[in-house]
């Protein structure tokens, strides 16, 4: 394994990281702070959250141009996800 394929094993497992506490978060509450833990749900997102950018910007450092964001990607993004939240309410899925 070289540094830039290290580098990429750390981003998907930060990712991850985030997602597992997006998921504790939508179990448990925003608020909750996890028996043992200081910190609560939407914080423990943001520092994993910063642990991903971290690592997005050493794949950069490494000449691997994963940034800066495309913001308008992001806006694309941002679109899509709210006319997908719109039919979920359509089906019934969301309140």
């Amino acid at each position: 394994m070289n540094r830039t394929e290290y580098l990429l094993a750390c981003l998907a497992e930060e990712a991850v990281e985030v997602a597992q506490r997006a998921t504790k978060a939508m179990r448990f509450g925003c608020d909750e702070v996890q028996p043992g833990q200081e910190l609560s749900n939407t914080q423990r997102i943001r520092q994993e959250l910063s642990d991903l950018i971290a690592v997005a910007e050493m794949l950069e450092e490494a000449g691997v141009p994963v940034l800066p964001l495309d913001v308008d990607a992001v806006d694309r993004k941002k679109v899509k996800v709210l006319a997908f939240m719109e039919y979920s309410r359509k089906c019934g899925a969301l309140s």
